[in-house]
């Protein structure tokens, strides 16, 4: 199943990198929070990647054209460093296509860009990249053969930190309440389309505001509702957050390092194996 990775927004918020770098090259740890992404789905057997470009697109370019897997493996230096046997691989089975989908394109428009990138496809993955968690990437693919609607994405809790102001007409302040105990709900951009999502779009439209208002009218689009770890690198602060994390080891998103996981082996069989026994006739 292929994955569509939007990489070619600016990253305002991030002005301390993204005047040198587009936010996908910002850096977890030693890798950048795409490559973060890119290893999350691999690790579900997800590795046909299809990569929305703009912003600087020649960073990222440049950064796969000239991967250093020594970075992120083990390794051993022989023949006086002569030569390099690695011990593990992290992309040599991966395979990822570069689409340039514009300089100032919004969502909607990167994702008409790279349509015929899916040709044959009946069912792709699509993703912010700029988002972690540690969901069980077969479950929400399973919930949508099961509820065959044309989009899903999972909602989640906010992980940032502000308060929700309750107000009379005269500004007298009723209720201030954590957003995070407000039972609010966000896009937490983990995306999981039907090829006919296409016939919901329009030129130059955001993905989420008409397209999705089309989905909804006609209960086309559902929602996987996750409360487990979720993350998005919207700021300086939260990226500090995010390496603090993945330096102290304790990154949940990175399912691949997990010898176990709810009881699951640490390797998993793409999910067409997976789900193909109830996956309904019109998406087969």
């Amino acid at each position: 199943m292929k994955v569509v990775l939007f990489c070619g927004g600016l990253g305002t918020r991030l002005r301390e990198y993204s005047t040198n770098i587009p936010k996908p090259m910002v850096h977890i740890g030693y890798r950048p929070i795409l490559w973060h992404v890119m290893k999350y789905y691999a690790h579900y057997g997800h590795k046909d990647f299809i990569l929305c470009l703009g912003y600087k697109a020649d960073v990222i370019k440049n950064y796969f054209l000239n991967y250093d897997e020594c970075a992120s493996n083990d390794f051993t230096l022989q023949q006086g460093g002569k030569k390099i046997k690695l011990v593990n691989s992290d992309i040599e089975d991966w395979n990822i296509t570069f689409v340039d989908t514009g300089l100032n394109s919004n969502i909607g428009q990167r994702l008409q860009a790279i349509e015929e990138y899916l040709e044959g496809e009946e069912v792709f993955l699509a993703n912010y990249s700029d988002g972690l968690t540690d969901l069980h990437l077969p479950d929400i693919i399973e919930d949508f053969y099961r509820h065959q609607k044309t989009a899903s994405f999972i909602c989640v809790k906010p992980s940032q930190s502000f308060h929700l102001v309750s107000m009379q007409e005269n500004g007298l302040v009723t209720d201030i309440q954590d957003v995070k105990h407000a039972g609010i709900r966000i896009n937490g951009g983990f995306f999981v389309f039907n090829k006919d999502i296409f016939k919901y779009m329009e030129p130059g439209e955001e993905l989420v505001l008409e397209p999705f208002q089309r989905l909804m009218k006609l209960q086309q689009l559902v929602a996987y509702k996750y409360n487990g770890f979720w993350a998005c690198m919207d700021t300086f602060k939260e990226q500090q957050q995010l390496d603090d994390m993945y330096c102290q080891s304790k990154a949940p998103w990175a399912v691949w390092k997990h010898l176990e996981r709810k009881g699951k082996s640490l390797e998993y069989s793409p999910i067409h194996h997976i789900v193909n026994h109830s996956m309904p006739a019109s998406l087969a």
